[in-house]
């Protein structure tokens, strides 16, 4: 489709860095281009080169999940947050790499310098992604947006040797689904007019915030496409949705999304969480739990002084052997930043969840954060009870 030299839509921007975690080791390792690579696991479980080359996923033994992979694995259906021991049926020749966070930071740092000096209005949205307003900057719309585009990339790429994919379109939600048309290193621009052609083709799971569960409900209902999705009434969604839920459903079917670029937000909550090597027993493995649950508080206490914020909800998450996920939360009437009051809360969600099953995850999460200034403090902690973990 031709693109007109203005527009008078909006002009968004969604990039996304291709294969983020996996071109970074790349970079450190070039030998490995073009071969499926995974990254996942703990350093321990897989070292970055065994003495006769790389280690394989064929050898991993272990409870971790995919980080992400190459585009050749990705061949063979490998995805992230997909169980290493998965993976490894379906591509057992693949490399094996562990994460190294600290490295993917810093290109994550380089590359959102090298767009900020472009295109100053941008949203941060996590370590790979951003979303930038091209209407902040002189000659942004131009070919839809594709010349700012087309800089950007360049600029990223020669500020880190990486490449990105980025969507331009009228509105947040369509810009991200454009960034995931056209990768690797792909420009895809869209206009409010080409959803039908474009868009409606695509399966409801290529909408950003229609999870598993919203999309196998809706091919219950006979409802595949985001075309066929579009064609349902409002009150038939809300009907079988709810009214916010199928609302939104209706509204993004005709990508409609008036969220504006936010430059800068406060988090609404702070968690940490960790996967054990093996299933643990809430009875027969107390004492291992126990040192976990008290390390995932005194954690999260640290992270939420380090960053100056307190909360006031508390809640758990739990994952048992049959990969169910279970959240129990308590509102304080004070907001704590105070190790032993978080755990002390977090065990009173415990008591509410079932623990008959092997656990195969823990977190502590603290939500309703307002910084440390405004938190009002409850006073000293009561001594916290070490039953229950």
């Amino acid at each position: 489709m031709s693109e007109p030299a203005a527009r008078s839509e909006r002009r968004i921007a969604h990039l996304d860095m291709d294969a983020f975690y996996a071109s970074v080791e790349l970079l450190r390792y070039p030998q490995l281009a073009g071969q499926p690579v995974v990254i996942g696991g703990r350093g321990s479980g897989a070292g970055r080169e065994a003495a006769a080359g790389f280690a394989r996923l064929a050898d991993y033994a272990g409870r971790g999940v995919v980080t992400t992979a190459t585009y050749a694995a990705r061949e063979f259906g490998v995805h992230s947050a997909m169980p290493l021991m998965h993976a490894a049926r379906l591509c057992p020749q693949a490399v094996l790499l562990p994460a190294d966070f600290e490295q993917y930071r810093h290109y994550s740092r380089l590359f959102k310098a090298a767009v900020a000096a472009l295109a100053p209005r941008m949203e941060d949205r996590g370590i790979d992604e951003v979303y930038i307003d091209f209407d902040a900057v002189p000659g942004g719309s131009e070919q839809g947006g594709r010349t700012l585009a087309s800089q950007i990339q360049q600029a990223v790429r020669a500020s880190t040797a990486l490449s990105c994919s980025i969507g331009v379109a009228p509105n947040k939600l369509l810009a991200k689904m454009a960034s995931e048309l056209n990768k690797p290193n792909g420009i895809t621009i869209l206009f409010a007019g080409d959803v039908a052609e474009r868009i409606w083709p695509l399966p409801c799971r290529r909408i950003n915030g229609v999870g598993p569960k919203s999309s196998e409900r809706l091919e219950q209902l006979g409802v595949r496409t985001i075309g066929e999705l579009a064609q349902c009434e409002r009150s038939w969604l809300v009907g079988h949705f709810g009214q916010h839920h199928g609302g939104w459903l209706h509204e993004v079917a005709w990508g409609r999304d008036a969220r504006d670029i936010v430059t800068s937000s406060e988090p609404v909550s702070m968690s940490c969480e960790t996967t054990f090597d093996r299933d643990l027993h809430a009875v027969r493995d107390r004492a291992e739990l126990s040192a976990v649950f008290t390390s995932l508080c005194e954690r999260l206490a640290a992270d939420l002084k380090r960053h100056g914020y307190a909360g006031r909800t508390v809640a758990i998450k739990l994952r048992y052997d049959n990969f169910r996920s279970l959240t129990r939360a308590r509102t304080l009437d004070f907001h704590t930043a105070d190790a032993l009051v978080i755990r002390r809360t977090a065990r009173l969600c415990l008591k509410r969840a079932p623990l008959e099953r092997r656990l195969r995850l823990l977190g502590v999460r603290v939500g309703g954060l307002v910084t440390a200034e405004l938190a009002r403090s409850p006073g000293p902690a009561a001594p916290d009870s070490l039953e229950l973990f």
